[in-house]
């Protein structure tokens, strides 16, 4: 119990790459059950183990909690230092809850190498969550760096006919950011005496030229994680050729890893400069919100299009950031967690139904509700959370930062509230031709209904969208501190 006081995000961390690793060394193919219930007990028991994160947290502070800090590489001043505040513990959350989803999307799915699959994804759960809590600048690249490994195996071995193209694309991609990102990190380490404390960094006085090619080199490594406009191209290939639970997990956690780089490191680093760039990334974000809508308007691949419209999601989480304002920047970090629930459903209802007749072209499907009611509903239901129907999650993060753009400039709101009628009429307009209408394929007349794995893991995670939807004030509750100072240390000048 002690350990677990003490040390708890060390095991959050560390527990599911254990797991990972005893499911990889002790399972074959003939034993591919055994594999199966491991992954499910130790992505479960993950989950367990981060609720305490939630229920212990103190909510009056700004600090960092349930910190660890002990000397690594002493020479080099490099620390395992980790610490969770009210902005990265929903993430962790956010982690646990969908890896559990995934395992259990999985089960049937995966008949080849099945332990490896399984392996992968707890190893990258752990990796995954060390990004959301490490403050020393050296582990939090290490374990962002090493997070590209599972993913490019998850893409590269279980994906679709051009995987190695998709897998080989969205590495390249990510290093060349992230190497940028290492150099910054070096670079402040040595303006610091040697530390690589990133709450340090925050403190640190930067000259306006040092301050803005800092805040590039990190906007390199986060914007192509996000995706930002116009390094957004790897995204698409990424989500079509990966296998149903590699692309929940690209778009409900990694992007969103982008997004909190910006928070954690790059805005507090380098106030002025976030400031002064700001016109830019708003005006991407906005370019991302309107223009990628329109190009998931004439997509024919259920993937691409769901990987489009994740773009343009979350260019409203940059939008939030950048106009530096309490509503906005509460509702984008709403949208993060809101924009993990309501992709990693659409992609697993793509998952049901690519399981079923092996395509993804909308043009396969129509009249799927005549066979398929059940599942009718849930598509509808994440349908219309991904347009931002009221009482669903989709909707508080998108409202409130459309309420705080308003009140900073109300050009920038209009457009942004332009996407919410984009975004409708491209999600509404697949569920049209997928769901509704005349069986025009006789092998849809043959499809079943979810069985009771589908159906337990859709209703879990239509749970998650509803009561954020209904009741966001606990989520509210958790960052408020955590924003408020944010906000209150970018808005002083370093200069």
């Amino acid at each position: 119990m002690a350990l677990l006081n003490d040390h708890l995000l060390s095991v959050l961390i560390w527990f599911p790459v254990v797991g990972g690793i005893l499911v990889l060394a002790s399972c074959d193919d003939r034993r591919a059950g055994g594999a199966r219930w491991t992954a499910v007990a130790v992505s479960v028991a993950t989950f367990l183990l981060s609720i305490p994160l939630w229920s212990r947290f103190d909510r009056t502070s700004a600090e960092m909690q349930f910190v660890e800090r002990i000397p690594w590489i002493e020479r080099f001043q490099i620390e395992y230092f980790l610490g969770v505040d009210g902005i990265s513990v929903p993430l962790v959350l956010l982690t646990t809850l969908l890896t559990m989803v995934v395992v259990v999307a999985g089960w049937r799915v995966v008949q080849a190498r099945v332990a490896q699959y399984f392996a992968a994804f707890l190893i990258m759960e752990g990796l995954m969550i060390g990004v959301f809590c490490a403050l020393d600048g050296i582990l939090f690249y290490l374990f962002w760096e090493a997070m590209l490994i599972p993913m490019f195996l998850i893409i590269g071995v279980w994906g679709g006919p051009n995987r190695v193209y998709a897998a080989i694309k969205f590495f390249l991609y990510t290093l060349l950011g992230s190497l940028l990102m290492l150099v910054a990190l070096l670079y402040l380490s040595r303006a610091a005496g040697g530390s690589f404390d990133l709450l340090f960094f925050h403190h640190l006085p930067l000259s306006a030229g040092v301050q803005t090619l800092v805040f590039l080199a990190f906007f390199a490594a986060f914007a192509v994680k996000i995706p930002m406009v116009p390094v957004h191209t790897w995204l698409p290939d990424a989500h079509v050729e990966a296998p149903t639970g590699g692309s929940v997990i690209l778009a409900a956690i990694t992007l969103k890893m982008g997004a909190y780089g910006f928070l954690r490191i790059a805005m507090p680093i380098a106030p002025d400069a976030a400031h002064q760039i700001a016109p830019i990334i708003i005006g991407l974000s906005l370019l991302a919100v309107v223009y990628i809508a329109l190009v998931a308007l004439v997509q024919q691949d259920m993937k691409k299009l769901i990987a489009y419209s994740s773009i343009s999601h979350m260019g409203f989480v940059t939008l939030g950031f950048f106009v530096f304002e309490t509503r906005a920047m509460e509702g984008a970090i709403v949208q993060m967690i809101s924009h993990g629930f309501i992709s990693g459903a659409l992609f697993l209802c793509v998952g049901v139904l690519y399981d079923r007749l092996h395509s993804r072209e909308i043009a396969t499907y129509g009249g799927v509700i005549k066979v398929m009611p059940v599942f009718a509903f849930f598509i509808v239901f994440f349908a219309m959370a991904n347009a931002g129907l009221p009482g669903t999650s989709g909707f508080v993060g998108e409202f409130l930062v459309i309420l705080g753009t308003f009140s900073v400039n109300g050009w920038y709101a209009a457009v942004a509230a332009l996407t919410l009628i984009v975004g409708a009429a491209y999600t509404l307009w697949m569920v049209k031709r997928v769901v509704f209408g005349p069986i025009q394929n006789p092998q849809v007349a043959e499809m079943e209904d979810l069985d009771r794995r589908e159906f337990g893991m859709l209703l879990f995670v239509a749970a998650g969208v509803l009561l954020i939807g209904v009741w966001p004030a606990p989520l509210l509750e958790i960052m408020a501190a955590s924003v408020d100072q944010l906000l209150a240390h970018v808005a002083v000048s370093k200069l």
